[in-house]
């Protein structure tokens, strides 16, 4: 689906990106920028596993290489499938922040003739949003590196019509030779030298002339949709001579195809072609002398009411119709075109804009004189599958639904505008969806009555767009994230898919979630829903969602925080100003002095504390959000293009990321709640900021942002409150921008998570042990007195909450602790904040997290946990620091 981050911030970034047309069209290798020292750490990189989460609208196999297969998205790179593991490898995260938009993949064209190249026509948005022109990257080794020739002009990889195609194709006798269709009225476009270098094809009688919707003044839906497809008749030449018959699919209903018989000297509209219709493919069967096109009455992908199938003859000119049902009964359009190579009288066509009941797939295997169907309604609305899905690999593909007929739950999906049959096994399909990757290998089952078996096949292919991040001290949740489209995911497990996405309610984006740093169990999320509250709560850590209620104006999520205790939130919504409210979010009161829009946080480690920032300007609120004061502090960044968060831990200890090129950009620190600011002379600019575990033997958590330091832009991090900085990743782990949130992980040192616009969560871990999971590295053991207050705060059926209080009542401070108690009844904990916990038997060992495991003499250290019980609940009589008792009051 359609993903776009937030327009200011392509706007602040507009003045770092490329802008005007290059001077040369030749390749040049891809930039990097000035060494930076890694010093000895080095990172691993990987997903936390979603597995897909967006659009799909090309799929390309290789014709002379078994196994041979790439996937591109609109927003989120390239891809090329791994046939041992059944997964898919990234290939364009070495795509960086100054080039984000090379990240949406228009089209994919993989060599016949010399299967270790493969090219990419890159380029996200043909408007102001992209401020970059587009590209052609060509690789030699399968894209695992890539050179580069710009191009005069934008390519939209996440505009409208992104599903035509495809718009790039080599030659598939003379391979030097590459024609791409451009967008905008730029027309076809030719490279005879292997991609190196391209012009234009002037010609080409035709450059398109539909848009979407011509009242748009973004430019987005009013974009000249231009040349969809280019297509080779691989019959009309032998040898290493050009490919003499090649046709060309145009954004025009009225003049859609075009034909040249000469290699490309001259061209011609076909005749007698069907008018009214966008052709969105063109698939050529060599063998038997078709061309096959799929029509739909707009472009996609989300768009599409009517739609046809047509069959021209390519030696006699003769057109038909093959629509599989007739055009009254569409209310849809046809994209998604495949032949089985190895059988070439079977065609396979999708409605790709059915999206109500569901998605169609059409099969026919006498070249469309005949079609059967995916699906078929017996008595309505009962449906009876030719298929069944699997899509336990991938359950959250439910979406928690529970349909009426005709809708089933998993959907056979939507916006499928890819299709593709292997070329070397007819067994195998696979398409595209608005969510992931479905395939089949046992096709074969449709034509002989049985039922063939579609489940995800998208194992690696991540492309979520992340707009918050949040890692829990303490309970089940590892990591909270919320997305674009899929709303957000609860990991307990980085390695596993979670079971769902966010429920009750499911937002189709959500903008922003917090915790209470106090009790962790305690979240809060906000995003954008068509109708239905726009605040969610759980109680559980995230695991179970409950729908809080909007105050009057709600349009949309805005930014949400929670007291360090959970006792309360302050909501900022889009469509209203910035609301305060005790309890869950029953009934929001506006807060005053801080305007609509302003982004608000909450102090870690004071409940009644929240902050926020707008157009320059931060706001503290010490009355828990009813009201708001502008601090004194100026210089700080005057758009709002800002991310900011306060340590746990520590009251008024907040820092600020943000700014733009042409104005105050950099990262902030202050250490009153927001009256003062000092910036960081050693950070150029900075755009996210987050807190994880402290390294060993340091007295700080370790910072990472998402910045730019020493003239390199990358992911750093800090052990020493930022006096200095490592950068962390390197030049083949850019992942375009990465603006949106960062955060580390209080629980495992080196751990950071990294938002991206495209793909997906990215977390890193660090070959630096520096602190490793628990306190300090190694168990705590610290000396002399101590004490226990252990109190039981709740209690129900079969569960009860309870608070404990150790005090350090000796005369030295403690540099970690790890205190120790046996239940008398059979009790468990199930759930720790503020330590972490194991447990034996009866016996239970809890240790200090990163942030508080200093206790100085005469202090005092709390954490919570929540526990299961029957029969009775006996509080423990005896605790331990470390092998020594504590009394217990």
């Amino acid at each position: 689906m359609r993903r776009t981050f937030v327009l200011t911030a392509v706007l602040g970034l507009a003045a770092g990106l490329l802008a005007g047309t290059p001077g040369a069209l030749a390749a040049q290798p891809v930039e990097k920028g000035p060494a930076v020292s890694l010093a000895a750490d080095t990172y691993t990189w990987k997903n936390a596993r979603i597995d897909g989460g967006g659009f799909v609208p090309g799929i390309v196999f290789n014709r002379s290489e078994k196994n041979l297969a790439y996937a591109r998205t609109d927003i989120g790179g390239a891809y090329r499938w791994q046939e041992a593991s059944k997964s898919w490898t990234p290939l364009l995260d070495s795509v960086g922040w100054d080039r984000w938009g090379h990240t949406g993949v228009v089209s994919l064209a993989s060599d016949s003739v010399a299967p270790s190249k493969v090219y990419a026509a890159v380029g996200t948005y043909t408007n102001s949003w992209d401020p970059g022109n587009g590209a052609v990257l060509r690789s030699s080794d399968r894209g695992a590196t890539w050179l580069k020739a710009d191009l005069p002009f934008k390519l939209g990889g996440n505009m409208p019509g992104r599903g035509m195609g495809e718009r790039l194709a080599v030659d598939p006798h003379r391979n030097s030779v590459l024609y791409l269709g451009a967008p905008s009225g730029k027309g076809l476009w030719r490279s005879t030298d292997s991609g190196a270098s391209w012009s234009q094809v002037t010609s080409f009688p035709n450059v398109g002339n539909y848009v979407q919707d011509p009242s748009d003044t973004s430019g987005y839906a009013s974009d000249n949709q231009g040349i969809a497809w280019v297509t080779f008749d691989e019959s009309s030449s032998t040898g290493t001579d050009a490919t003499k018959t090649i046709y060309v699919g145009v954004a025009d209903k009225d003049n859609a195809v075009y034909r040249s018989t000469d290699a490309g000297v001259t061209w011609s509209r076909l005749a007698g072609q069907p008018t009214g219709y966008l052709a969105h493919k063109g698939v050529l069967d060599a063998v038997n002398g078709y061309l096959y096109l799929a029509y739909s009455d707009k472009g996609g992908p989300y768009d599409g009411g009517k739609g046809r199938l047509w069959r021209y003859t390519t030696a006699t000119g003769a057109w038909t119709d093959i629509s599989p049902v007739a055009e009254a009964d569409t209310y849809y359009g046809f994209s998604g075109l495949t032949v089985d190579r190895q059988k070439p009288g079977t065609v396979m066509a999708t409605a790709y804009s059915s999206w109500w009941p569901d998605t169609q797939i059409f099969r026919s295997t006498d070249s469309g004189g005949t079609w059967t169907k995916a699906w078929d309604y017996t008595s309505y609305p009962n449906r009876s599958n030719r298929y069944t899905m699997d899509v336990s690999s991938s359950p959250w593909l439910t979406w928690g639904a529970n349909p009426s007929p005709p809708e089933q739950t998993p959907k056979l999906g939507w916006m499928t505008e890819a299709l593709e049959i292997d070329p070397f096994n007819s067994a195998r399909m696979m398409y595209g969806t608005g969510a992931t990757i479905y395939g089949t290998e046992n096709l074969g089952q449709w034509d002989s009555g049985g039922q063939f078996t579609i489940r995800p096949m998208v194992q690696g292919l991540e492309e979520t767009a992340v707009n918050d991040l949040a890692a829990p001290p303490s309970g089940g949740a590892r990591l909270l994230s919320a997305l674009g489209d899929i709303g957000g995911f609860r990991h307990t497990d980085l390695t596993k898919v979670p079971s769902m996405m966010f429920t009750s309610p499911n937002f189709t984006s959500t903008t922003s979630l917090d915790f209470a740093e106090s009790d962790p169990g305690i979240v809060v999320r906000a995003g954008n829903l068509d109708s239905g509250p726009h605040v969610a709560f759980s109680t559980d850590n995230g695991a179970n969602w409950f729908a809080g209620t909007d105050p009057s104006g709600v349009s949309g999520g805005g930014t949400v925080a929670a007291a360090s205790d959970g006792s309360r939130f302050v909501w900022s919504p889009e469509g209203a100003g910035v609301h305060h409210a005790t309890g869950f979010g029953t009934s929001w009161s506006a807060s005053s002095g801080i305007p609509a829009g302003a982004i608000v946080e909450s102090d870690r480690s004071d409940p009644k504390t929240f902050y926020g920032f707008k157009s320059g300007k931060f706001y503290v609120s010490s009355d828990g959000g009813a009201t708001f004061t502008a601090s004194a502090a100026t210089g700080l960044p005057s758009g709002d293009s800002v991310r900011f968060k306060a340590l746990p831990g520590t009251k008024g200890d907040v820092w600020l990321a943000g700014g733009a090129s042409d104005g105050a950009y950099g990262l902030w620190h202050s250490t009153d709640s927001g009256a003062t600011f000092t910036k960081l002379s050693n950070v150029e600019q900075a755009d996210t900021i987050g807190f994880g575990k402290a390294a060993t033997g340091a007295s700080y958590q370790t910072l990472y942002t998402s910045a730019k330091i020493g003239g390199v832009r990358g992911i750093f991090r800090s052990t020493d409150k930022g006096a200095t900085w490592t950068r962390i990743n390197d030049e083949a782990h850019q992942w375009g921008w990465t603006g949106a949130a960062i955060t580390g992980d209080p629980r495992v040192y080196g751990r950071v998570y990294v938002s991206t616009n495209g793909r997906g969560v990215i977390y890193g871990d660090s070959s630096d042990a520096g602190g490793g999971e628990g306190g300090g590295g190694t168990d705590p053991t610290p000396t002399g007195a101590c004490a226990v207050t252990y109190k039981i705060t709740n209690q129900w059926s079969g569960g009860f909450q309870a608070d404990v209080q150790l005090a350090n009542t000796g005369t030295s401070a403690w540099a970690g602790w790890s205190l120790g108690w046996s239940f008398a009844d059979g009790q468990s904990v199930t759930q720790a904040w503020n330590a972490e916990h194991t447990q034996s038997g009866a016996a239970v060992t809890t240790k200090n997290v990163s942030w508080n495991a200093n206790v100085a003499a005469g202090s005092s250290v709390g954490f919570g946990f929540t526990g299961s019980w029957s029969g009775a609940n006996t509080k423990p009589t005896a605790f331990k620091l470390g092998d020594q008792s504590c009394s217990v009051t």
